[in-house]
């Protein structure tokens, strides 16, 4: 996940416009406020201003001018209160888009294909969507509640100055603006360089960290661990030199800021001091001066953080909008319909595939499964075996011919339904970090919970789980690892029963299993395939000799098809393979048998 395709801030404001439109109401009221907490804070200096013209009378007067300080107050509060109150209205804006636009990066992620998933780096995705999420609703605020807000004031202001005192004023006020977001601009641009180079290696620490931690067990079994803190070092050690060189810079950027505001502020007090002596400005209008250039200096610093803090948001945005412009190489084609399963017959129609056009995988595979019989498929390493489930759940389009199920195109059809019409039990069973009950009842969300538990029941688990402590509530840990290897396959078996499909897969479903929990499993598979038709992706060739027809598939081409004893009788790769697996089994049970001795 290392694309940096840039995108502009001009057009990343352009695709979150209309989830901010559809709150315009609450916007509009939301900037009302603002402009009122504004001109309140216009206001205070010129009370005050008023307030010391009149204390600075001779003779001193003999009251003190109560209203003035009533309005200073007033206005004083008035700034906060308006402020606050436009947080509230605009705060469901900001969460309710962030919301938003995560849940359809998310939704987008889910829906690219499995090339896709095989490439990515989870902890790298995660981070880039964290960080999307967050800059999400800051761009918003940002932009809309802080650099629009600070431009109205310097324009409030700059008109002031320009009504009530001489041009040299107005004009020092303009050269300090000026310098001032020249400076801003040109030292963060430079800076965006860090930022992001600090955004690729928390990225990438990020990803060693999850991809470490999740192969917890490997590290240890080959000690590891010394390994582990390197690779993950190393990373850290890239973030932490453009940290540095961020923060470097930082200091650089508010020392220049920082300057150029007290050589203003300077000019702007010279300019007032010379009119009080000459008599043309009073006391109040040195204050206010004062005051004005203090009180724009306050939103300018600001602006110039806003200014930072809004590019390194677009530049997050960007990555996430990045995972957005992932194409989608598999999407349901217009006018799709429901798929409508009447027996659940399967046919490939010579079908051809390849990952790589340069290395073809599947070659005029064509086969049929009729409604409620068993085919198996078997053969080496790399022939293809897999790729078949892949294929029929469309998790990639074939590149020739097609696969039908009732006689109907499965590109004509929408996904939801296809993947509803068909279950597997896969070899290494994934479980969620949730509990048994959870995982079983994924495979039918909206279920009951007796439905759950009748499930679990024919799966043969029931009574493992009512053992436990918690029951139904026992937590399966990562990925499943607190269950053997046969309670996970039964999880799925239980998970798979509840989602009740006319359509079953097995891919390689007890290999992974010693050979007494494969005997029991194995049973329970031909249970639940009962009346069910069913494809049988096998490594052991004991476990489909009962099957319908059996495929063996050698280089993407299927090379011999039938039943077990019709393949045995042929002498060819089905009985060669038969032949090897039985030696093997045999050398086993006398190995067993020489250490029992």
């Amino acid at each position: 996940m290392s694309d940096t395709r840039s995108t502009s801030a001009f057009s990343i404001i352009r695709r979150l416009w209309p989830e901010v439109w559809r709150y315009r109401v609450r916007v509009g009221i939301a900037l009302l406020f603002l402009v009122a907490a504004k001109l309140a804070n216009i206001g205070v200096p010129l009370v005050m201003k008023s307030l010391i013209d009149r204390l600075d009378l001779t003779p001193k007067p003999l009251l003190i001018p109560l209203m003035l300080l009533v309005v200073y107050g007033a206005l004083r509060l008035s700034t906060s209160l308006f402020q606050e109150l436009r947080q509230i209205v605009f705060a469901r804006v900001l969460a309710r888009t962030s919301r938003t636009i995560t849940l359809r990066v998310f939704e987008h992620l889910h829906a690219l294909s499995l090339r896709f998933h095989l490439d990515r780096r989870t902890g790298g995705v995660a981070r880039d969507v964290e960080r999307g999420m967050t800059a999400t609703s800051d761009l918003l605020d940002w932009t809309i509640y802080t650099i629009l807000p600070t431009l109205l004031e310097i324009a409030l202001v700059c008109g002031i100055l320009i009504a009530r005192f001489d041009w040299t004023f107005t004009a020092i006020t303009l050269a300090t603006l000026a310098a001032y977001i020249a400076f801003t601009f040109s030292i963060t641009e430079w800076r965006m360089r860090y930022y992001r180079a600090a955004n690729a290696a928390d990225t990438e620490a990020n990803e060693r960290a999850v991809d470490s931690l999740l192969n917890y067990e490997t590290v240890k079994y080959f000690g590891n661990e010394r390994h582990e803190f390197g690779r993950y070092d190393a990373s850290l050690v890239k973030l932490e030199d453009s940290t540095v060189k961020s923060l470097k810079t930082l200091a650089v950027l508010n020392i220049g800021q920082a300057g150029i505001v007290a050589i203003g502020l300077t000019l702007l007090l010279w300019r007032a001091s010379a009119g009080v002596i000459a008599g043309t400005m009073t006391l109040g209008d040195f204050v206010l001066v004062n005051a004005f250039l203090v009180q724009l200096s306050i939103p300018l610093n600001y602006l110039g953080m806003v200014y930072r803090q809004v590019k390194q948001a677009l530049i997050n945005i960007e990555r996430m909008f990045v995972l957005l412009g992932e194409q989608r190489e598999v999407e349901d084609q217009p006018g799709a319909t429901p798929l409508p399963v009447h027996g659940g017959e399967v046919h490939f129609e010579h079908v051809d595939f390849h990952y790589d056009p340069a290395r073809p995988i599947l070659r005029g595979i064509d086969f049929r499964i009729p409604a409620g019989h068993t085919v198996a498929v078997v053969g080496t390493t790399g022939a293809g075996k897999s790729t078949l489930a892949r294929l029929l759940f469309r998790f990639y389009d074939v590149n020739g011919g097609r696969i039908t199920i009732d006689g109907q195109d499965i590109r004509d059809v929408t996904q939801a339904s296809l993947r509803a019409a068909i279950g597997i039990v896969p070899q290494d069973t994934v479980l969620f970090n949730d509990t048994i009950y959870y995982n079983i009842a994924y495979g039918r969300p909206d279920a009951s919970r007796e439905e759950v538990i009748a499930a679990a029941k024919a799966a043969h688990i029931h009574a493992f789980i009512e053992s436990l402590p918690q029951g139904y509530e026992t937590g399966v840990g990562e990925r499943g690892l607190k269950l053997s290897g046969g309670e996970k396959q039964r999880v799925a078996i239980a998970r798979t029963l509840l989602k009740n499909p006319a359509i079953l897969v097995f891919d390689e479903a007890t290999s992974a299993l010693d050979t007494r929990t494969e005997k029991i499993i194995q049973a329970e598979l031909a249970e639940i395939a009962r009346g069910r038709s069913t494809l049988v992706i096998a490594h052991r060739l004991s476990t489909i000799v009962d099957a319908d027809q059996i495929l063996v598939l050698e280089r993407g081409h299927v090379v011999e098809r039938g039943t077990h004893e019709e393949l045995l009788a042929e002498r060819g790769h089905y009985a060669h393979l038969w032949a090897l697996q039985q030696r093997e089994r045999a050398t086993a049970t006398e190995s067993v048998v020489a250490v029992q001795a």
